[in-house]
């Protein structure tokens, strides 16, 4: 009777053991498999309260946007972008997308950098905006779908304002550890005032220079300058980007004449519509 006893004993007690280890290994695998839950609503425009406004040129500044609570994630796919609402100066409605330069691992936040122009409808409402105020945005937006690994190489031709979803995706391979894919940005303003995040660009050329390679392009270039002159050539984008591959893809975002001229030139190039995406 006592060795039964015993026995039952220890029976219970290798159950309950096992009971908890499977219990603690389904924990484990469900907080590894559950991420965040982003703050945005691609039906629905929600609030972000300005907490930051700096001016880095005459018409260009960085906004600062603050999220529910410090740990909460925008929730912004990479490559996509998001609308934001504001009004005119006639205080008519107008709707906008943008591109923020922040990813989700930067919590808590997200930043957008807005060149502002005098008779833009939506840069009127930035330039009004004062900390404390709040925009109104909706997303995720866009067709652009990246997983680590798609493409042995990306080329990028931005011009102006354009460099902001290139710069989201450049920042998101670089920062991956596990993400080995190459990319060749060419980026193209009128003047050298003109270059957005050319401090962060030319810190993430230094720290990644076998994966990162930037190219220069003005219109209106000063006296000395090692960058191209005029407009982006079929011979700049031959020389700077990849050559036509399956596993490339060359990506575009800039004014529309660019975007246009762009495509001309990457069609007589040779590269295939597969190969090319454009923001």
């Amino acid at each position: 009777m006592e060795f039964l006893q015993g026995q039952s004993v220890e029976t219970t007690v290798a159950v309950a053991v096992a009971v908890v280890a499977v219990a603690a290994g389904a924990g484990f695998i469900l907080l590894r498999s559950k991420k965040p839950k982003g703050c945005l609503d691609a039906e629905n425009f929600k609030e972000f309260k300005l907490v930051e406004k700096r001016q880095i040129s005459h018409n260009v500044a960085k906004f600062k946007f603050a999220l529910p609570t410090p740990t909460s994630v925008l929730g912004l796919p990479i490559g996509q972008h998001i609308s934001c609402r504001g009004q005119d100066a006639t205080g008519e409605e107008v709707i906008k997308p943008y591109t923020p330069t922040t990813l989700d691992p930067d919590i808590g936040y997200f930043e957008l950098v807005i060149k502002m122009y005098p008779q833009g409808r939506m840069s009127h409402h930035f330039r009004e905006m004062k900390v404390g105020d709040y925009m109104s945005v909706k997303g995720p937006k866009g067709r652009f779908k990246y997983q680590p690994g798609q493409v042995r190489a990306f080329g990028m031709l931005a011009g102006g304002s354009g460099i902001t979803p290139m710069f989201q995706v450049t920042r998101a391979i670089l920062e991956n550890p596990n993400d080995n894919t190459k990319i060749h940005l060419i980026y193209a303003n009128v003047t050298y005032d003109d270059i957005l995040l050319q401090e962060e660009l030319d810190s993430l050329a230094k720290n990644y220079p076998d994966r990162f390679k930037i190219y220069y392009v003005l219109n209106q270039p000063p006296t000395v300058w090692d960058g191209g002159v005029g407009f982006v050539s079929k011979d700049m984008i031959q020389s700077h980007c990849p050559a036509p591959a399956a596993d490339i893809q060359i990506l575009r975002c800039g004014p529309p004449p660019m975007n246009k001229a762009m495509a001309a030139h990457l069609d007589d190039i040779g590269y295939t519509k597969e190969m090319q995406f454009q923001f």
